[in-house]
């Protein structure tokens, strides 16, 4: 999700998968997949550039990295402890 502000100040989350189109007159519209329109405060670059890091988050946290073996050596050691007890 990212984070919006409306022309009033409060702050809207909005799945950016669902997000069609985003035009900007003098205010930023964006029109997502369901019907719903909505004004923000941001402009269209600054709305890209959330999306993007947003996916870029979502891609770095999804890819198998060095920081995450000791997740999969952790549950190797469980297993090999539960197929000692079981002999």
């Amino acid at each position: 999700m990212i984070k919006l502000t409306r022309l009033d100040g409060s702050e809207l989350f909005v799945n950016p998968d669902l997000i069609e189109t985003i035009e900007e007159t003098p205010d930023t519209h964006i029109t997502l997949a369901n019907g719903k329109k909505y004004l923000v405060l941001e402009k269209t670059p600054a709305i890209v550039d959330k999306i993007v890091s947003f996916k870029a988050i979502i891609l770095r946290r999804a890819t198998p990295g060095p920081g995450k073996k000791y997740l999969f050596r952790k549950k190797m050691a469980i297993y090999r402890l539960c197929c000692m007890l079981e002999d």
